[in-house]
């Protein structure tokens, strides 16, 4: 009997027990996930089981659009459109994600049902639902995922978010091994901000997570991961000692170094809801600098030869006194002929970052064809205090949580307000290999950078690449699953389009999709640029195009058979998909229907 026929009898026959395995690859036919209406849909009595298994934390999701649905124009839509800016409002509702879709790839749409885990016990019981009744599954903690791997309709979500205990440990002995460390647990839903205010302000250490304070802990470190100081201390996941997870047979496992190392591994850049639903992480604590600082300065140029000759210096700056441990951030290259830096700095302080400095801006201060759109701004602070939400909140450097009762950590950065509930148009990102900097091919690479932002705004990501980190941090990332390439880049550009909250079908707040398909068409001119430089480049998952080309070799290199086999191993069945996850080519793209 193959499983469509098993499907069909248990649907007939209700004295029948569910399908209590999905099947290996070799049973038979393709397989299709069940749907709401489907006749193996579970009934009533079977939700309401599950619900009693995980004490009453099944949710009937149900989407605050709704309001929109009723009335486009009236003041309780416009007042949810007012929250979908705030991504802690988001990050709570378990219908929305931070991203609203992508033109003509995704668009957001919530499950029927949410397990609102607090226990690794509850996502045990949503698992085993999920592969005993040919559920598709869906894991969200953050909600981040710009390709939309954190939603899918027709589903039953694990919803991690109140799985955030966060506890310092000054010494942590992962399970079968010897050595100890200092480190943090930080359960699956917790997001950065909150990790940093507890490791840094209150306890003063550094545990290397993302930029944006409001994504989640656990998606970022299976994807590998990358902050502001990644180059002084390797990627997220470089920084993981042990993770407990619930695998496709509902086995509550531990996995580190020692035990189960190769889903250790795995986990450590192999990819978020791809090998199971990890519930909660332990990371390395590194010792803090005394200071870390920031670069600020948008420079203009008068003409099209003079930004030529400002994106060469620049170049040549970066080659010669930035590419090392101590910076990292972003410099954006604009098509209007301007130059914005926002870089970051640690182990210096003010006065030492600004000599590094000088002679830089010491070329723009004499050249006639150069200016200051905005002044330089070179600010340093205790690192105690770098993610300190009472002094951010005095200094207005962030932006809050709003809604009455919100804890007073509930900040962010004011630069990523435009990510809170964007609809994309398109993402493009390559990792830009240190070759390029050699003095024979800096020509090259500045004019590839020139072209690419005669289409559209470049952005550079020196951070997300660690070519000149110290020895351990490289280390530390090369046993991880991530595409190697991430190891010799000194960058990861990123091209990106988006406008603010819309969603295609919602009358009065759909996107201008005339608009998105002309400015993807634009960014991925702008990558194909870059490209001719850096044929062969690797990518980052999390930043990445949804429809990146060969995603397998550009996510993971080398790295990918080794991944295919551990995703046999521990979801022989692919009870988890995401797109463009191990293993997702053997399913449709919606992740229903499993292909010859």
């Amino acid at each position: 009997m193959n499983r469509r026929q098993l499907i069909r009898a248990a649907a007939a026959a209700a004295f029948l027990p569910p399908v209590t395995r999905i099947f290996g690859r070799a049973a038979a036919q393709p397989v299709s996930r069940v749907r709401p209406g489907d006749p193996a849909w579970p009934s009533a009595a079977r939700w309401d089981r599950l619900k009693r298994d995980v004490g009453g934390r099944l949710i009937e999701i149900r989407s605050p659009l709704g309001v929109c649905r009723d009335d486009p124009v009236g003041l309780p839509c416009d007042e949810l459109f007012g929250e979908l800016k705030n991504p802690y409002y988001v990050g709570d509702d378990p219908a929305l994600t931070q991203t609203a879709g992508w033109v003509d790839a995704w668009t957001a749409q919530p499950s029927v049902y949410a397990v609102a885990a607090e226990t690794a016990a509850d996502v045990a019981a949503a698992v085993n639902f999920a592969r005993d009744n040919n559920l598709r599954l869906v894991v969200k903690g953050g909600g981040h995922s710009y390709l939309g791997t954190s939603n899918a309709p027709d589903s039953l979500l694990v919803w991690t978010r109140r799985m955030n205990a966060i506890t310092p440990h000054d010494s942590f002995t992962p399970q079968g091994c010897a050595a100890a460390l200092p480190a943090v647990s930080v359960g699956a839903g917790a997001v950065w901000m909150h990790v940093y205010n507890e490791v840094t302000t209150r306890n003063g250490r550094h545990v290397q997570g993302g930029g944006c304070l409001t994504v989640g802990v656990a998606g970022l470190v299976q994807g590998g991961g990358y902050g502001s100081f990644s180059r002084q201390y390797g990627t997220a996941a470089a920084s993981l000692l042990e993770a407990e997870i619930v695998t496709a047979d509902g086995a509550v496992r531990i996995a580190n170094a020692c035990t189960n190392s190769d889903l250790f591994w795995a986990l450590k850049g192999g990819g978020g809801g791809t090998f199971g639903v990890v519930t909660r992480l332990t990371l390395r604590t590194h010792e803090l600098p005394e200071t870390m600082g920031g670069v600020f300065t948008v420079i203009r140029a008068a003409s099209d030869a003079a930004y030529r000759r400002l994106i060469a210096q620049f170049v040549d700056f970066y080659a010669d006194h930035l590419l090392g441990p101590h910076w990292g951030d972003i410099v954006t290259l604009r098509r209007d002929n301007t130059l914005t830096i926002r870089m970051t700095f640690q182990g210096l302080d003010r006065r030492q970052a600004q000599a590094v400095w000088q002679p830089f801006l010491g070329t723009v201060v004499v050249s006639s064809d150069l200016g200051f759109a905005s002044a330089p701004r070179i600010p340093d602070i205790p690192a105690r205090h770098i993610w300190d939400p009472a002094r951010l909140r005095a200094r207005n450097a962030v932006l809050v949580d709003d809604r009455p009762g919100a804890p007073p950590e509930n900040v962010f950065w004011a630069g990523n307000l435009g990510e809170a509930g964007h609809f994309l148009h398109g993402m493009e990102s390559l990792w830009l290999p240190r070759s390029l900097l050699q003095l024979d091919r800096r020509a090259q690479l500045v004019d590839a950078l020139i072209a690419a932002t005669r289409h559209w705004s470049v952005e550079l990501h020196f951070q997300k690449a660690l070519a000149g980190a110290p020895a351990d941090a490289l280390a530390a990332t090369r046993d991880t699953a991530t595409n190697p390439a991430l190891l010799d880049a000194f960058t990861l550009v990123i091209i990106g389009a988006g406008q603010q909250p819309a969603y295609p079908g919602l009358p009065g707040h759909e996107p201008d999709m005339e608009t998105a398909r002309r400015q993807a068409q634009a960014v991925v001119k702008a990558a194909d640029e870059l490209r001719e430089v850096a044929p062969d480049a690797g990518t980052y998952v999390a930043e990445s195009s949804f429809f990146e080309r060969d995603w397998q070799r550009a996510y993971w290199g080398p790295n990918y058979p080794k991944l295919q086999q551990l995703k046999k191993k521990y979801d022989p069945g692919g009870l988890f998909f995401v797109h463009h996850g191990v293993g997702s080519e053997e399913w449709s793209a919606d992740g229903f229907t499993r292909l010859e």
